[in-house]
């Protein structure tokens, strides 16, 4: 079987080949069974992780492929939705789920989300409040922002007292492009 995606060389690492093949043929026939009914959906794509390997996929062109796959189980889960309920009910869905992002939007600079353990690095508090400042220009002044500036968004790590929690942030941006991609 040829590879799905180029190799690095072997003294560089990329993700596990098998790994990948593996999740991206679950996914294609997750993708290709009748009526779309399956268990694997945008935010799990958006999961997916890979034991790294010397030799290995290119990390750059799978991540690629991850982000064109998210966009393609979001884009059947709208047409669907929009199918059995219509366009009005799926705004109606998603201005909801923006709802639950806006308290932490509310929340006053630098207090937006928890601080990591003492001795704990973390995202930089300014970074992230500018991209929540973002979503904030998006949802209320119809700002343009996509989920791919969200998902290529990279923070700088801080330390506790400069920082946010990683994975608290991560988790939430994870719903924002989940967000993003049904307005899309």
């Amino acid at each position: 079987m040829p590879d799905l995606f180029p190799k690095v060389n072997s003294f560089t690492l990329g993700y596990h080949p098998r790994e990948v093949d593996q999740y991206f043929a679950r996914a294609r026939e997750a993708y290709e069974k009748p009526g779309f009914a399956t268990d694997l959906a945008a935010f799990d794509v958006r999961r997916a992780s890979f034991d790294l390997t010397r030799g290995g996929y290119g990390t750059a062109a799978v991540d690629a492929a991850l982000d064109r796959l998210e966009v393609a189980f979001s884009a059947r889960v709208r047409e669907r939705f929009v199918r059995e309920k219509g366009q009005d009910a799926w705004m109606q869905e998603l201005a909801g789920r923006a709802q639950t992002l806006y308290p932490r939007l509310r929340r006053p600079a630098k207090e937006r989300f928890a601080a990591p353990k003492r001795f704990h690095g973390g995202y930089d508090r300014e970074q992230v409040d500018a991209m929540l400042d973002r979503l904030t220009a998006f949802f209320d002044q119809g700002q343009p922002v996509t989920a791919d500036d969200v998902r290529a968004v990279i923070f700088a790590r801080k330390r506790s007292g400069a920082a946010y929690e990683e994975r608290v942030v991560d988790a939430y941006l994870a719903r924002a492009v989940d967000i993003l991609l049904g307005v899309a």
